[in-house]
Formats: C-alpha cells, sequence, structure tokens
C-alpha cells in the first residue's frame, strides 16, 4: 500500500469508528466520542466564521491546534480530517497536504505513556510519528508533535506543589504512572510549550477534554479536582479559541473550586456554555454526579454567554444572559430556575433585582455546618441507653452517648430541629430527573444530637413549628432553590442560600408556594419535570460520600 492511499484510507471517515469502541481509563479520565468531538469542532469553527467574515476555519493552512491532554487521539484526528478536505484546493497533493496538516498544524501532549501510543496510531497510524507506516512526512522524532515523557511531581509537605497529588496516594516509583501532567506541572508554560514542540509556539485553538480529578490523600475515595488548573494554563497561552470539556460542579464552587469559579462567571471572554446534567448523555456509561459542560472561550471578542441546557430528549433550553447575576456567587444552571428564583427573591422584599436574600429572610442560617455536634460520620454511640444519656442518629441508625461527652453543639440539644442527610439520596453513578436533591428529613426531638451524617436545621420553638417547617422542605419549589445552588450530592449549608424563611405557624404545600411567588402554569411544569414528589411518612434515606466536599 502506498504512503497517498494509505493517507486517503486513514483520513476518510469509517464505519465502526475504532474510537467509539474503547473502554475508558475511568471516570476521570475518559476517552471522548467522535460524533461529540465533531460537535465541539462545529462550535469553534462557527465562532471563526463568525470572527472571519465568514472563513472557513478548516481552509486556513496557518492556524494552529493543541490538544494539551490528549488521549485516543480524537480531536486531533478529526480536526486532521477537517483541515484534510478544506486545504484541498490550496494543497491539491495529498500528501504534501498530509503532511503539512501534521507537522505545521496539528499538536497535543499525551497524558499518559499508553496515551500518547494510542494518539499517534489515531493521528499518524503508527506509535512512531517515524515509522514506515506513518502517513507524516518530515518528522525527525518518533513523537512527532505528540510528545510525551514522564514528568515527576514536586513534593512538598506531602503535596505536589502543582496539582496538590498526595504524595502517600501517588509516590509509587518507575513502574507507575505518576499522573504530573506535564501542562500544569509548569511555572512558565509558554516555556514549555517552547521546550516540548521546538519553537515559540502560539495556538488559535486549544482544545479537548482533561483528566477531572486525583486523589488527595483523604478519608475514603477522597479526590480533588485538577480540571481547572488545565483552564488556568490554557488562559495564559492567550489561543485565540479555547474550549474543554470539564464537570459541571464548578458552577457552584466547592472543594478547590471557588476561585476557579469567580474568575470564570467574571470572565467575559466565556461566550458560550453547553450544559448536560446527565453526563451519560455525553460520555456513555460513565458515571459522573452533576454532569458535564463544554465551554467556549474567545480571546479577541468578549461578550454576553450563551447558556444551553441538555438532558435526553427535553427540549434544549438557550438563553444568552451574564454569568453571574447581582447577588449571586454561583452560576444558575436553569435558564428557568434563574425565572423562578427572581419571582421568589422579588417577593421577599428585594426589589432592586438582587438575588441576595436580606439576612432575616435566609434559611440557611437555620442550617448547622458539617459536624453540627462534632461526631464523624464513623462514630457509633452506645447500644444501650443510659441515664443522662442523648440519642444519637448516626450512619445506619441509632445510638446513645452521655451528655457531657458532646463535643459542641449543646444550645440544639434541648430543641426542636430537623435532621437532613448531608448527601443527598444516589441513583448509583447516573444523574436523573426528576429526582429529590435532598434526602428525606425528620423532626429531631429534644435530647438528641446527631453525627456528621446529617445536617441540623434549627432550632425551632415547639414541635409545631418543626413539622411547618418539615412540609416546606418536601415542597417540590423549595427544593428547586436548593438545587440552584447545588453542585453534587452533597448538600451543606451554602445548597440553602436561595431559600428563604416561611412563617412556621402553618403547614407549607407547594400550592401555597406556586401562590404566594405567582408561579406560572409553564414554570410549575419546569419544576415538577425536575423535582420528585417527596414522602414525608417514608423512612429517611441517607447516604454519606466520604468524598464529599467540604464547606
Amino acid at each position: 500500500m502506498t504512503t497517498n492511499v494509505q493517507a486517503a484510507f486513514v483520513l476518510r471517515g469509517r464505519n465502526p469508528d475504532v474510537l467509539t469502541c474503547i473502554a475508558n481509563l475511568s471516570n476521570d479520565e475518559v476517552f471522548t466520542p467522535p460524533e461529540f468531538t465533531n460537535r465541539i469542532l462545529d462550535g469553534v469553527a462557527a465562532a471563526w466564521a463568525a470572527d472571519h467574515r465568514g472563513a472557513n476555519l478548516w481552509a486556513d493552512k496557518r492556524v494552529k491546534f493543541l490538544d494539551p491532554f490528549t488521549k485516543s487521539g480524537v480531536f486531533l484526528r478529526e480536526i486532521t480530517r477537517r483541515l484534510n478536505e478544506g486545504l484541498a484546493a490550496e494543497i491539491p497533493d495529498l500528501q504534501e497536504r498530509v503532511s503539512h496538516i501534521l507537522t505545521k498544524q496539528v499538536f497535543g501532549i499525551g497524558i499518559t505513556r499508553l496515551t500518547s501510543l494510542l494518539a499517534r496510531r489515531s493521528v499518524y497510524c503508527s506509535k512512531h510519528a517515524t515509522g514506515k507506516h506513518s502517513v507524516a512526512q518530515g518528522f525527525t522524532s518518533d513523537a512527532g508533535n505528540i510528545w510525551y515523557e514522564r514528568v515527576e511531581h514536586t513534593w512538598i509537605g506531602g503535596k505536589c506543589v502543582y496539582c496538590g497529588a498526595s504524595q502517600t496516594a501517588l509516590d509509587r516509583g518507575a513502574d507507575f504512572e505518576t499522573h504530573a501532567y506535564a501542562f500544569i506541572h509548569t511555572d512558565n508554560v509558554k516555556a514549555r510549550m517552547t521546550e516540548l514542540f521546538g519553537a515559540k509556539m502560539q495556538f488559535d485553538v486549544i482544545i479537548g477534554n482533561p483528566p477531572y480529578q486525583l486523589t488527595d490523600g483523604g478519608y475514603g475515595t477522597s479526590a480533588a479536582p485538577i480540571y481547572q488548573l488545565f483552564v488556568e494554563q490554557a488562559k495564559k497561552l492567550e489561543p485565540r479559541y479555547l474550549s474543554m470539556i470539564i464537570p459541571a460542579r464548578w458552577f457552584s464552587g466547592g472543594k478547590g473550586l471557588d476561585e476557579f469559579r469567580e474568575s470564570m462567571l467574571a470572565d467575559s471572554r466565556l461566550r458560550s456554555i453547553d450544559d448536560f446534567l446527565s453526563a451519560s448523555d455525553v460520555f456513555p456509561g460513565v458515571g459522573l454526579k452533576g454532569g458535564v459542560c463544554y465551554f467556549l472561550w474567545n480571546r479577541d471578542h468578549p461578550g454576553t454567554c450563551r447558556v444551553s441546557t441538555h438532558f435526553k430528549d427535553w427540549p434544549i433550553s438557550t438563553a444568552t444572559r451574564p454569568l453571574l447575576e447581582q447577588g449571586a456567587d454561583v452560576f444558575i444552571r436553569f435558564n428557568d430556575g434563574l425565572s423562578i428564583l427572581k419571582k421568589v427573591i422579588a417577593e421577599e422584599n428585594r426589589k432592586d433585582g438582587s438575588l441576595a436574600l436580606t439576612e432575616a429572610r435566609r434559611f440557611d442560617r437555620l442550617v448547622s455546618s458539617l459536624r453540627p455536634f462534632g461526631l464523624r460520620t464513623f462514630f457509633r454511640g452506645n447500644k444501650r441507653k443510659r441515664k443522662g444519656d442523648v440519642v444519637v442518629y448516626q450512619n445506619g441508625g441509632t445510638g446513645y452517648i452521655a451528655r457531657d461527652e458532646v463535643p459542641t453543639g449543646n444550645h440544639l440539644i434541648d430543641a426542636w430541629k430537623i435532621y437532613v442527610g448531608r448527601a443527598a439520596p444516589g441513583t448509583g453513578n447516573r444523574d436523573t430527573y426528576p429526582h429529590r436533591i435532598i434526602s428525606t428529613p425528620f423532626v429531631g426531638e429534644p435530647g438528641s444530637i446527631c453525627s456528621e451524617t446529617y445536617l441540623c436545621i434549627g432550632p425551632f420553638k415547639s414541635k409545631d413549628e418543626a413539622e411547618s417547617a418539615l412540609s416546606y422542605l418536601s415542597c417540590r419549589l423549595t427544593r428547586l432553590l436548593i438545587l440552584l445552588h447545588k453542585p453534587s450530592q452533597d448538600t451543606t449549608r451554602r445548597v440553602y442560600t436561595f431559600v428563604p424563611v416561611q412563617d412556621w405557624s402553618r403547614q407549607w404545600t407547594d400550592r401555597d408556594l406556586y401562590a404566594k411567588y405567582q408561579i406560572s402554569a409553564s414554570e410549575i411544569e419546569f419544576i415538577e419535570k425536575i423535582i420528585r414528589p417527596m414522602d414525608l411518612s417514608a423512612e429517611p434515606d441517607v447516604e454519606f460520600d466520604e468524598a464529599a466536599e467540604d464547606e
């Protein structure tokens, strides 16, 4: 087979596509399906055309592309395929055209040795760019423009200074991958690009799907996000366009993400966000709580952001709006939810357009911090009650502890309160709608406390007041307001930020709340599509995720 014929075979579409058949490395390092890759590339091409008087991105032989965390090589392969078609008129000779694209326009950094070989095989048809089966000519190194070399972490105090990885977890010797990704383990990313590719590099488009998290040495399966580090490094390279697929948890911040959230929401160059409520709609078979999104960042054309929400066969909801609403500290994920939230806040005596509740109207003041009585989730009380003991609601049931052994929260012991699981009930590794948002809450009697498995809400003056608040938490509208500030399965105090207090002298229903806040029929339809009814007579159901984010 001649090289030209081989190049033609590789670069034309095939069915089935081998890259649709590869198993993912893990839930944190997932392969991007070719179909979804092309959807993202379509968005970049559309932005290029809008900014360049309709010009075709794929017909420009000067444009440089970088995937700084390539795995299967699907982004580089599909970019190459599009350039091969777009440059056919300007560079008619197939071999010359392919070699120009692969040596001058398409660049990648492998995240592991295995993925670098896989990416080269996808793009060059050979694990060696200089190999006899490679479709490229002109390379002098086996790596070509898809670089990989082992990089070590820089340990100080048991943590990597660049990514925060745990030395205990990842300092495992030469036989194991370090997961010290070259793109983020550097103080000067521009100099690193020159070092890797041998020349001063100015990339027009940076695109891809970065690793999502690394173990941080915490209890159980605790892990810290790292995808934000890749976004921040890519911005430092000042590409014209930046597009990445990342978990959607950053919308509300959380563990290691608060500064990133603030910078993203304040960045007017973030021009579009496509939000997928269920990660399995993007990555079939992958469990990733909180969904995923991909964004387009446009260096030279700032403005408002187009926000599109996707979920299975629901109609796509799209709106162009500010990323950070006045008075909000998070991105409001649902376009329809934003209009409902504005109605609620306006009724609560905030007519200035701000989404911040006044201090006196904030329900979150009643919600405890983590470990309201100072007891960890693995605490187990005594099985038998002794004189003077209080009841402990703990993971797996109840126990008993002497009153004077309760570390903190003593002012709540003899009050009426509500207990609600810190982690919402799960649906395996899938985000499904409608769902309940929080675990089933229940009234806590005087003389009771709880472990870290629960949050404590209160105090209330009487059982009737506690039961009023309990009815309020069971309402769909209340739980929608929680969802709007809830980035994950974890339900800490701050997810109640948008929830107002009510009159605790009565029972509450959704009909009452819909009337109070003048919720329209279409808004009610949205709420009831998102939020599942809650049966307060059911047994409390709680989970505790040891990897959940601290407040």
